[in-house]
């Protein structure tokens, strides 16, 4: 199965582009953004859950250590 989530590189503005089953759900900017799009979804555990977990995110370029 592939990951549900997939955050894109950093842009010139300083933000990733976060997929969720193939919908755009905005800008994240941090990972509190990422979260506040995980709460919105209602991924069950979203407070918790491991942002590296490949099993369910997908990170194009550098990983969740870098947001600009």
């Amino acid at each position: 199965m592939d990951p549900r989530i997939v955050i894109h590189r950093p842009d010139d503005e300083g933000g990733r582009r976060v997929h969720v089953d193939g919908i755009i759900l905005g800008l994240a900017r941090n990972e509190a953004d990422l979260r506040e799009f995980l709460r919105r979804v209602e991924l069950p555990g979203w407070e918790d859950v491991d942002i590296t977990d490949s099993s369910l995110f997908e990170w194009e370029g550098p990983g969740p250590e870098s947001w600009a």
